[in-house]
């Protein structure tokens, strides 16, 4: 397991000509405890004197990474944890589309490799609190839908944010099947996905970054906490803290909000 100096740790970005990757790259270069070791991109051309890679192996054999930083697609994030976890890199990830099975796998793998790894459906300070305060209203207003928006680009729905939202959600709300009885769609999903008897609903729109809103119902009241990004730095205090963090700890943890306390 490589030793990571904690006054110079060593990161590659995946997915750094994307918009989240471009901020990320950024937030290293600033940073004077990090240390940009390779820019990783499918439209780059490797080229290592200037630090830049098209594919996430090339990166790995000609730098000493202490951290990978992943935004990238569902398609290729987990071939790319699993590669830096054998070869003793933490994966910082903020990609979604990970089902519960590769969280699983990639746990065991990081925990054999005897090191950590952090997987992130939303990096902003601010939106892990909307679903942490989401999570306790639950527990007393048990009928709640969730409204989740984002640009025309993002490729999976729901978020990994609403997703997130929704299993906090269940783990405390009663049981129950919300909606009238006999209730039908005249348009199928209209109603939105159905998870644990509550609805959930995806909005894909050119002008916005990353949103949502969990909106509460009880006779007489309603309450809705929302969450808005403007921009793609709101997302970086999280992934420094994700970064200088990750080293602590074996194994995979999902969520942001595990090592905020």
């Amino acid at each position: 397991m490589r030793v990571i100096d904690l006054a110079n740790i060593k990161v590659l970005v995946a997915g750094a000509k994307g918009k989240m990757g471009q901020e990320v790259v950024r937030l290293v270069e600033n940073s004077q405890d990090l240390e940009l070791v390779g820019s990783i991109d499918h439209i780059l051309v490797t080229d290592a004197e200037n630090k830049e890679f098209s594919n996430l192996a090339d990166a790995i054999k000609m730098t000493a990474a202490d951290v990978l930083v992943d935004f990238t697609t569902p398609t290729s994030v987990k071939a790319n944890m699993e590669l830096a976890l054998r070869s003793g890199i933490s994966p910082v990830v903020g990609t979604t589309g990970l089902s519960s099975t590769d969280l699983d796998e990639l746990d065991e793998l990081a925990k054999a490799s005897g090191i950590g790894g952090l997987v992130a459906p939303n990096f902003a300070i601010g939106a892990v609190l909307m679903m942490r305060f989401a999570e306790q209203a639950s527990k007393y207003l048990p009928n709640v839908e969730i409204i989740e928006l984002h640009h025309d680009q993002k490729l999976d729905a729901p978020s990994g944010t609403a997703i997130k939202t929704a299993e906090l959600i269940a783990n405390q709300r009663q049981a129950k099947e919300q909606g009238a009885k006999g209730e039908s769609e005249t348009l199928v999903g209209a109603r939105g996905a159905n998870y644990a008897g509550f609805r959930i609903h995806s909005i894909r729109l050119p002008g916005l970054v990353a949103h949502q809103e969990v909106i509460f119902g009880a006779v007489g009241q309603t309450l809705t906490i929302r969450h808005d990004s403007i921009n793609r730095e709101s997302f970086m205090p999280g992934v420094y803290l994700a970064i200088t963090k990750v080293k602590e700890f074996k194994g995979i943890i999902y969520g942001l909000e595990r090592i905020m306390d």
